[in-house]
């Protein structure tokens, strides 16, 4: 994605959640792996995009201050806002905070429980919004999912047709906006991510699916935590290898 439109895309890094099912008494984005906060990790990846112009962090509440801290030293975060209780309320917030941005805004919303977004990955991203008002990114299953009832196989989907989702996901401001305003309407609402909003509110709008990579997890689980540092200090050696053999990458 090139020209006036990707440099206007803005990354929405979302910290709201405190990582419960991790145990680990803190949010989870606020660990260390690498030596390095998660959620910094996550902020790096866009910061240090070219088609990226700024970076809203919406971090869980009574940890804003730590999430500001942490953010201070990137040049495109422009914000750290509190989220709410759930996915879609600090998606809302994160909305909000950009209502005076035209709808033609492209806007990518990603979990900061994962470090690892490579620029790869969100420039496939920001490629589809060129063409398309929705963006998911996905990696193939490679396990049998089946669908359960009463304890008992009731489906079994091609493993073919399936994909597990990542993120970025990414919008048109307009677009994520609208299946919002109709969510947020719905005493019955529920979902877990933004796509799932889209598709279920705004139905006829079609949700583009691009290649997402397997060393982008999410960390939720302790075991997470054991792979995510194993990454990490992967990619470092990677960087001082590259670096030795190069020292003007370094400058």
């Amino acid at each position: 994605m090139t020209g006036d439109t990707a440099t206007r895309a803005v990354a929405v890094v979302l910290a709201g959640g405190v990582g419960a099912r991790l145990g680990a008494g803190r949010p989870k984005q606020l660990l260390e792996v690498g030596g390095r906060p998660i959620l910094a990790h996550a902020i790096a990846a866009f910061d240090g995009h070219p088609d990226v112009a700024e970076v809203l962090v919406v971090m869980a509440a009574g940890h804003v201050r730590e999430a500001a801290a942490l953010a201070a030293p990137f040049r495109k975060a422009t914000g750290v806002i509190e989220g709410g209780a759930t996915r879609t309320a600090s998606t809302a917030a994160a909305l909000a905070a950009l209502a005076d941005r035209p709808d033609d805004t492209p806007v990518l919303f990603h979990d900061a429980a994962r470090p690892f977004v490579d620029r790869a990955v969100i420039d496939r991203t920001l490629a589809a919004l060129a063409d398309h008002d929705a963006v998911a990114v996905g990696v193939p299953c490679s396990d049998t999912v089946v669908a359960v009832r009463d304890g008992r196989v009731a489906d079994m989907p091609p493993r073919s047709s399936l994909v597990r989702f990542q993120t970025p996901q990414g919008f048109r401001l307009g677009t994520i906006r609208k299946a919002y305003e109709l969510a947020l309407a719905d005493p019955d609402l529920v979902a877990t991510d933004d796509c799932g909003v889209v598709h279920r509110y705004l139905p006829d709008v079609p949700i583009r699916v691009v290649e997402g990579s397997e060393r982008n997890l999410k960390v939720t689980h302790p075991l997470d935590l054991v792979l995510a540092e194993h990454l990490a200090q992967q990619t470092a050696q990677q960087t001082a290898e590259q670096t030795a053999a190069d020292p003007s990458e370094s400058a």
